[in-house]
């Protein structure tokens, strides 16, 4: 099992950060009718650290994508699912971006904490960084109990397999691109986020998790946790990754 230090987990086998490896920061959002959002998150991202902004639309049928192109993003229809948005994102990034941030459209993740996101991988010193909102400031109302329940306890199961324990499964993350295109990512839906959590532990990656704030959601209703069928199909999707990726460990 790897030895942890501290927040950050120092594996066996880590991906070598080649030197000279590209630095830019591409920063890649997955949204599905967040017009009432999409362009205030955009405008609050820091421009003079990222080198693009892509937005990967799962479908939307208002005007998000409209209004994500007049603030300067890059559209792409990547298709329905929450993972194959992520992944046709990273994949479309600019050959200069070896940082890929991924968010979300609402405005709920707090844009002004992606410096502290991208730091210690531009420095060097991890390949991954994962946002806590279980440790850091809530708004009241931004997350319901069970998302944080259900947070710790996938993150203590991670912990029991792999040695680091994660305290959520926040979307507001930065990991090297060249890492993350060596997990051999497969989940297209849901249980993308955990996947990439666990196969970052299993494969030695260099974790780092921080606490940042976390607000309300600026309009429309989450595609989660906004409706009874939403948090089924979620969750059926991220304990199906847990037990496949577990399975996959055990079997070598």
């Amino acid at each position: 099992m790897p030895e942890t230090s501290g927040n950050i987990l120092l594996g066996p086998h880590p991906v070598p950060s080649k030197e000279g490896a590209p630095t830019g920061v591409c920063i890649v959002i997955p949204v599905l009718n967040e017009e009432e959002s999409i362009g205030g998150v955009i405008a609050s991202i820091p421009g003079d650290l990222v080198s693009e902004i892509i937005v990967a639309d799962g479908g939307s049928t208002d005007k998000t994508i409209e209004i994500a192109s007049a603030h300067g993003a890059r559209v792409l229809r990547a298709g329905k699912g929450y993972g194959r948005a992520c992944l046709a994102g990273a994949l479309a990034a600019d050959e200069a971006c070896g940082i890929i941030v991924t968010m979300d459209g609402d405005s709920s993740d707090v844009p002004e904490e992606i410096p502290k996101l991208i730091a210690p991988i531009a420095e060097g010193t991890c390949d991954f960084v994962i946002a806590s909102r279980a440790r850091g400031f809530r708004e009241p109302g931004s997350m319901a109990w069970h998302q944080l329940a259900s947070g710790w306890l996938i993150g203590l199961a991670v912990g029991l397999l792999y040695g680091f324990r994660y305290t959520d499964m926040c979307a507001f993350r930065a990991i090297r691109r060249e890492a993350l295109m060596a997990l051999g990512m497969r989940e297209m839906t849901y249980g993308w986020n955990l996947e990439m959590q666990m196969k970052a532990a299993r494969h030695g990656l260099r974790i780092l998790e921080i606490p940042v704030p976390y607000s309300k959601r600026a309009g429309g209703r989450s595609k989660v946790a906004g409706s009874f069928y939403g948090s089924l199909h979620a969750g059926s999707r991220i304990l199906l990754t847990l037990g496949r990726v577990a399975l996959r460990t055990k079997i070598g």
